[in-house]
């Protein structure tokens, strides 16, 4: 059996394809060993999904938010081991998961819009130039955590418009004290800030809302897509939830650009399911 995982900092998504090409799923928790350790990912995998299928699993195919250095690869791979004693596993970033899910064997830029923000220029097998990626601290832009922040930012110094920002309070009960809690001593912030991403969308009608995607997404291209060599002949795909809801926003933010978006996925897992089954 092939196991396929697709993971971000807030969901993974696993996929199992047995030899008769049977494929059963599963939605589980995120993972980023940038702020996990292998134990703690370990912990977080003993699920019953995986434990039934730890006896049947010869590869596993992992893609994942923050596997980029060979010691974050490391990390998960041990994690995973854990589990799965007797598979061979393969961690990659979930930048080259965008790649082969929306691109397949041509060409194009691939990006992701989830909690955090990526991107990477692909020849069709390899990534072969990308953009900086450090996290929601000091990056992230266009993503969930980017958005969620600029939102809570805008609560706090009391610049939201009156409507949303009684919605907001209605909805979340939000407090300085609480956001401070939450981002501060809190774990995971970054799905904390990104949390707030569904409410946004709800209300995409109204402009304060839909200028903070379309200035959000602006950002992400401006600082990543743009600064690709040929980027207005390329085909620009996404993926990640952010980019699936407001597909609308980003497009129009992208056309103001000169920027050609092709296809925009809420997840990368189908395509990575026909890619990986296509090479049994």
């Amino acid at each position: 059996m092939i196991l396929i995982a697709d993971s971000g900092s807030s969901k993974t998504d696993w996929r199992g394809i047995d030899h008769n090409g049977n494929i059963s799923q599963f939605r589980g928790v995120g993972f980023n060993p940038y702020y996990q350790t292998a134990v703690e990912m370990a912990a977080e995998l003993e699920d019953e999904f995986l434990l039934n299928l730890k006896e049947e699993v010869e590869y596993i195919f992992y893609y994942g938010a923050g596997c980029t250095s060979d010691q974050n690869k490391s990390t998960v791979s041990h994690a995973l081991q854990n589990i799965f004693v007797k598979a061979a596993i393969t961690v990659d970033h979930d930048l080259m998961a965008a790649a082969r899910a929306t691109c397949g064997h041509e060409a194009g830029i691939a990006c992701i819009l989830g909690t955090g923000s990526n991107s990477g220029d692909y020849d069709g097998e390899l990534i072969v130039d990308s953009r900086p990626s450090p996290g929601f601290i000091l990056g992230d832009e266009g993503g969930g955590s980017y958005i969620g922040k600029k939102f809570l930012k805008d609560f706090i110094h009391d610049e939201l418009p009156n409507e949303i920002r009684l919605r907001a309070l209605e909805r979340f009960e939000l407090t300085i004290q609480g956001i401070q809690e939450n981002v501060y001593q809190k774990p995971f912030p970054g799905r904390y800030m990104a949390s707030f991403c569904r409410f946004l969308t709800e209300n995409i009608r109204d402009p304060y809302c839909y200028l903070l995607y379309y200035n959000s997404f602006q950002d992400f291209l401006k600082k990543h897509v743009m600064k690709y060599r040929d980027f207005e002949r390329k085909k620009v795909n996404f993926v990640g939830s952010v980019a699936f809801y407001n597909s609308d926003v980003l497009r129009k933010a992208a056309g103001d650009l000169g920027i050609n978006v092709n296809l925009i996925l809420e997840s990368p897992i189908a395509g990575l399911t026909l890619y990986h089954k296509n090479k049994k």
